[in-house]
């Protein structure tokens, strides 16, 4: 099992070097923007050092959405994430699940997740793994309950698409962490990534707002993130404030064996 951080995108390495990791993830632009993204120049050496990558997608994209100017740029951002994740030996793109609005009816943005899929097999693939990750809160999120996750996984799942799980947003949606694995790949079949983050608020609250494993005064005893990462044999990545990641991957390592 490797574990690592989200780190910042100008130096990925060096900050690895910092925090002792062996993952790093990392965006290619600005995550609140739709710019197309930038070449890693050091992925050679990132290689090299023997580290590996995770490339996270923008926070805009919502390739659920029912909106037009929304959906469209969605997809066209996904594939150029991935194709620049691709690029760099990235080992997948983490996607949000997205959401529809109020009113909405959440079956057509599942059905756009799969034209997604349907549209990119056509053209040859992504290149990389698809991760699609679950949510801490929002109406007409498609990844914030279990059900709904297994009604997405109905119709992507043969796609091959990969899952992350994320711990703050699965204890922010009111998943028991203690056996939340086992549930989660019940209906997908698999946990490709592990976001191993405590959460500032506390069970239920939809709140997305993370604290570090341990010293950040979270609301998650470390040793339930301990038996996640420990069920899920899935790389870890810590998405916690910078100056308790280099702590919180120690403590992970050591805990973990």
């Amino acid at each position: 099992m490797r574990i690592g951080a989200h780190v910042r995108d100008d130096d990925p390495l060096s900050a690895a070097r910092e925090r002792d990791a062996e993952v790093v993830q990392f965006f290619l632009a600005d995550p609140q923007g739709w710019k197309s993204p930038v070449a890693e120049p050091g992925a050679d050496a990132i290689d090299a050092a023997g580290v590996d990558v995770f490339i996270h997608s923008p926070y805009v994209v919502n390739v659920a959405s029912l909106n037009n100017r929304i959906r469209i740029p969605s997809r066209k951002a996904v594939a150029q994430h991935a194709a620049g994740a691709a690029e760099i030996g990235a080992l997948g793109l983490i996607v949000h699940g997205g959401h529809v609005r109020k009113g909405e009816d959440p079956g057509d943005g599942l059905a756009n997740w799969r034209k997604l899929f349907e549209r990119q097999r056509d053209e040859g693939g992504f290149g990389v793994p698809i991760l699609i990750e679950n949510t801490a809160g929002g109406d007409g999120a498609l990844a914030r309950e279990l059900d709904m996750l297994a009604r997405l996984w109905d119709l992507v799942g043969e796609f091959g698409a990969g899952f992350c799980l994320d711990t703050c947003h699965a204890f922010a949606a009111g998943w028991a962490l203690e056996g939340v694995v086992d549930r989660v790949k019940a209906i997908t079949g698999r946990i490709d990534l592990v976001h191993l983050n405590n959460s500032r608020d506390e069970f239920g609250s939809t709140r997305d707002r993370h604290a570090n494993v341990v010293h950040g005064g979270g609301t998650i005893e470390p040793e339930v993130l301990v038996g996640v990462a420990a069920a899920a044999q899935a790389p870890v990545v810590v998405e916690t404030p910078a100056d308790g990641q280099a702590d919180d991957i120690a403590y992970l390592r050591e805990a973990l064996g």
